[in-house]
């Protein structure tokens, strides 16, 4: 009986185990980290570890300055809320202020969009043709202005 129970014990903690295990393996990756992104282009582009370290290398080396100009956004949307709070309340606009505004959002705007698409490049460039086609292919569905080329 005491055999019968230590191999139940035994098979439960090697199921739970396995259980545990496979779960961590297969984790999906999240989105919202560095770590996660790339995790998921290693898998999806199949990417050896010296193309996934350089490509690692450029994503951290960009990191700094996408931080930075999604500060800028963050702050122009503070600046925009300010003005429509404006508007709303005191039923004016300083046109004349708010196309200064537009003309800076655009810059930054342009701007974000010039550092992404170097960094898409600089990446794409560390890919054989045949994983360079499917990701161009993949953020080509991610960038908005690609379906609308005219904007």
């Amino acid at each position: 009986m005491r055999r019968g129970a230590l191999i139940l014990l035994l098979g439960a903690v090697v199921g739970v185990a396995t259980h545990v295990l496979f779960f961590r393996l297969h984790q999906p990756y999240d989105p919202g980290t560095l770590d996660g992104q790339l995790a998921w282009m290693k898998s999806e582009l199949h990417l050896s570890d010296d193309q996934y370290a350089r490509i690692r290398e450029l994503h951290e080396e960009s990191s700094p300055r996408l931080r930075a100009l999604a500060a800028q956004v963050a702050q122009m949307q503070g600046e925009f809320n300010a003005f429509e709070n404006t508007r709303r309340s005191a039923d004016r606009v300083d046109f004349i202020e708010f196309a200064q505004f537009v003309q800076a959002r655009r810059d930054v705007n342009r701007e974000c969009l010039d550092s992404t698409r170097q960094l898409v490049m600089a990446a794409a460039s560390e890919m054989t043709p045949g994983q360079r086609q499917h990701y161009l292919g993949i953020v080509a569905l991610a960038d908005p202005q690609s379906a609308h080329p005219a904007n």
